[in-house]
């Protein structure tokens, strides 16, 4: 413990002695660790971390499927979760549930909140805990009994101050009363990623039951639910899957779409992450590089000190220390400059987390789990430790061969000339410099690879114009809403809006609609075409809009053939449709489709009015489904998007809009206001926030491969001092010696640069699903980066080789 302690003293004196030196190594190598920890945390929370819930490896849920018309997951019905139920083997328990959004009124202000009906084994499934009254009961899950909710701790906080008494309270919730039965406890919350709907939602506040009556089997065509489940134990998700489907064969005859679909069971892990683990391990890599990086410039800085050190190494070896104190020693030191970096990449990580979270780069599922906790805090000290080995065996080897005679010779030169300004004398800096300039090669390329497909997907058009366009979300609430048989309180409030809302100054356009491109809102639906008989087992699957009579002209989407719709178009005259160029051009690629019928019903037959352009529903990287839209007064929609399209700033008129829809019913909730500028710009986050992290690792690698080639030839100049003095005095002019200088630099970025295209073709292939519009080898980034940097390593080589230009040949030769 003694020699231990007597070594840390005598490292921090060294590095105290070395002050700027250390500052350089550490701040690399928290950079490097910084983002290793940081990216690390992200990992943690969503890959490795299980969900807070009982044996979350055992919670799945079931999905529809249907790769053969292009349906990779579609919500179940009651009637398929009810025969489930009776048949399968693999499940211990199960619930069906339905995303709800709740309007709650009867106070000052209507409030907007999320929200499901679910059968009481959910709560129970997941582990939940009452901290007042209690949970759904299993009698709820029945009809008749009166409706209930049970709240959240922080909406029971947030809406209700916490009131110790809100159990047998009643609230209203879409026009209908609840009686509160309870409050969860503090912590558990039913996330959104864990029950997906058409609307997307953030945190679920209010679950309610979801009664099922005798008739709930004949229900198969009115989806949108989740089947969640917990596997028997020893039962895996394959196990599982096998089972349903046989049970998926059994009841495919039940089913109206067919044996086009089948069942899928997907672990709870994987619903929740899946969408983001190849991004997040893409950019764990990253990082891993470029502490590989930095490491390697870091021998290289300690390669440059230790060849000062030789004498001091050479005298302590002659005094009678062994290679094992010596590389006891060394290693201290450069464990020590690890540890310094990893704790200085501590506070740049948590710093980063802290930036990611206020981002929010593309709805990262779990951010709220991010952070800086045991398991973050082991990695990192483990870098950091393996770090410190890693770049201190270089120095140390070079230590131990220190030839003992030689060095103490040299009057405390060291490293003279041995004849030659050849880059190979230094082949263990060089190699190192050659691995950095593979490393950042590499990293660069994964970089302008994302950059380009970035590019290229904000080149996409959406369909529609985006500027100068205000959105909101509008939810009607109460009674006078809800009746089956009259949908005129519904038409006649959207028609009172659009009016008052059009006659606001700086109006030019509005119009409503019930799917807002680029907002992941969801609706699609089976629909049959005049002469079109689907194979068999299959059924035509489309998206499915309902629109105003001027939300074409406010989005200004253009038409093709045909018209817009109108304001006799409404439900007293025969049903219309319009569909896109895309569902015109597959079935009626040679004619007219104006004047075609569509129908869900062959009783109801809908004609085709009009053909407009094809619209970026889902995103600009998604090829989405063909699609159909419906006049909002013949298929009412009590929550509906209004676009308003403006003559000048979109969001300046935000609280006039509201003004007006308020003056029109002020128990109506208008939430999600945003810009379609600020939606496009949301839609491209995740992407953005990909191709913006590798660029800055990769950039951020570049510099160290360029400061590392930079410092192996200022080295070989200062080494070769000598052999220089030698050629200018044999006649070499000024731009003899700027050739060899650069000739010897360029090889090792030669080098560097060809193994990095090797490995640059090898690892982009995993990131081929993460490129839009882009291959893995894109020509032009294969041939930019590595020219530019090439650049940059001549411009690192450039300036030693024009200090070589200027030593004194007569003070050269007397170096020797």
């Amino acid at each position: 413990m003694h020699t231990l302690f007597q070594d840390l003293r005598y490292a921090l004196r060294m590095l105290r002695k070395n002050s700027l030196l250390t500052a350089v190594i550490v701040a690399s190598l928290a950079i490097g660790i910084g983002a290793n920890s940081a990216i690390f945390s992200v990992v943690d929370a969503l890959l490795l971390r299980p969900l807070p819930y009982p044996h979350p490896d055992r919670l799945a849920a079931v999905w529809l499927h249907s790769p053969a018309i292009g349906i990779l997951r579609d919500w179940p019905s009651p009637g398929q979760y009810i025969d489930i139920q009776n048949e399968n083997h693999s499940f211990e328990q199960m619930a069906l549930a339905q995303s709800r959004t709740f309007v709650l009124t009867g106070r000052e202000q209507s409030e907007r909140i999320f929200g499901a009906r679910t059968q009481s084994s959910l709560l129970e499934m997941l582990g939940a805990k009452p901290l007042l009254g209690r949970l759904l009961l299993p009698e709820e899950d029945k009809p008749g009994k009166p409706d209930v909710a049970v709240l959240s701790e922080r909406v029971w906080k947030r809406l209700f101050n916490a009131d110790p008494g809100i159990v047998g309270k009643t609230i209203v919730l879409n026009g209908n009363p609840f009686i509160v039965a309870g409050v969860l406890q503090r912590g558990f919350m039913l996330d959104a990623e864990v029950m997906p709907s058409e609307t997307p939602m953030d945190k679920m506040d209010i679950i309610a039951p979801l009664p099922l009556g005798a008739d709930a089997v004949k229900n198969r065509r009115d989806e949108n639910y989740n089947i969640m489940v917990r596997l028997k134990p020893g039962v895996s998700v394959q196990k599982a899957q096998a089972d349903i489907e046989v049970i998926a064969s059994r009841i495919r005859e039940k089913d109206k779409r067919g044996a086009s679909f089948g069942m899928h069971v997907m672990g709870l892990q994987e619903q929740v992450v899946g969408d983001v683990r190849l991004a997040l391990l893409v950019l764990l890599g990253s990082v891993g590089l470029v502490l590989l990086g930095a490491c390697a410039n870091v021998a290289n800085l300690l390669l440059t000190r230790a060849a000062g050190r030789e004498k001091e190494v050479a005298i302590r070896t002659a005094l009678g220390a062994g290679w094992q104190q010596l590389a006891r020693q060394l290693l201290t030191e450069s464990v020590l400059l690890g540890l310094l970096g990893g704790a200085a990449g501590l506070l740049l990580a948590q710093l980063s987390i802290y930036m990611v979270r206020s981002m929010n780069p593309g709805n990262i599922p779990r951010l709220e789990d991010i952070a800086i906790n045991s398991a973050v805090l082991m990695f990192t000290f483990g870098v950091s430790l393996m770090t410190g080995i890693l770049f201190g065996v270089a120095p140390l080897w070079r230590a131990i061969k220190v030839d003992l005679n030689t060095s103490l010779k040299a009057g405390g030169r060291s490293g003279q000339s041995d004849g030659g300004l050849h880059v190979r004398r230094h082949s263990l800096r060089g190699l190192l410099v050659v691995s950095e300039l593979t490393l950042s090669l590499m990293l660069l390329i994964g970089a302008g690879l994302l950059i380009r497909s970035f590019v290229r997907l904000q080149s996409v058009p959406p369909g529609f114009t985006t500027d100068h366009v205000l959105t909101m979300e509008v939810v009607t609430a109460g009674r006078k809403y809800q009746n089956d048989k009259n949908d005129k309180p519904i038409i006649n409030f959207y028609k009172e809006i659009e009016r008052r809302v059009a006659h606001l100054p700086g109006v030019v356009a509005e119009g409503v609609v019930s799917a807002l491109p680029l907002t992941g809102e969801v609706g699609w639906g089976g629909i049959s075409v005049e002469g079109y008989t689907p194979p068999p087992g299959q059924e035509l699957q489309v998206d499915i809009r309902v629109a105003g009579t001027d939300y074409f002209r406010t989005m200004e989407i253009p038409l093709r053939k045909g018209r817009f719709f109108t304001e006799d178009d409404n439900a007293d005259k025969p049903q219309v449709v319009i569909i896109d160029e895309k569902f015109a051009q597959r079935f009626w690629p040679d004619s007219d489709p104006i004047g075609k019928h569509l129908w869900f019903d062959p009783k109801k037959l809908m004609t085709i009015v009009g053909v407009v352009g094809v619209v970026k529903q889902y995103g600009l990287e998604t090829d989405g489904k063909i699609a159909t839209y419906f006049p909002q007064q013949q298929q009412p929609d009590p929550r509906m998007f209004l676009a308003v399209r403006t003559s000048s700033d979109a969001g300046g008129l935000s609280s006039a809009v509201v003004s007006q829809i308020h003056a029109v019913d002020p128990d109506v909730v208008v939430y999600g206001i945003r810009t379609m500028q600020e939606r496009l710009h949301d839609s491209l986050a995740r992407q953005r926030f990909s191709s913006a992290m590798l660029g800055v690792f990769a950039v951020f690698a570049l510099l160290l491969a360029a400061v590392g080639l930079y410092g192996v030839m200022s080295h070989l100049v200062t080494q070769s001092t000598h052999d220089i003095g030698v050629l200018v005095a044999l006649g070499a002019r000024p731009g003899n010696i700027i050739r060899l200088v650069v000739w010897q630099g360029m090889q090792l970025a030669g080098i560097g640069i060809v193994v990095g295209l090797v490995g640059a073709a090898a690892l982009t292939r995993v990131m081929a699903s993460l490129l839009f519009g882009v291959s893995t080898t894109d020509a032009f980034t294969f041939g930019t980066v590595p020219a530019l940097l090439a650049a940059v390593a001549f411009a690192a080589t450039v300036i030693p080789a024009w200090r070589a230009t200027r030593i004194d040949p007569m003070a050269a030769l007397r170096e020797e």
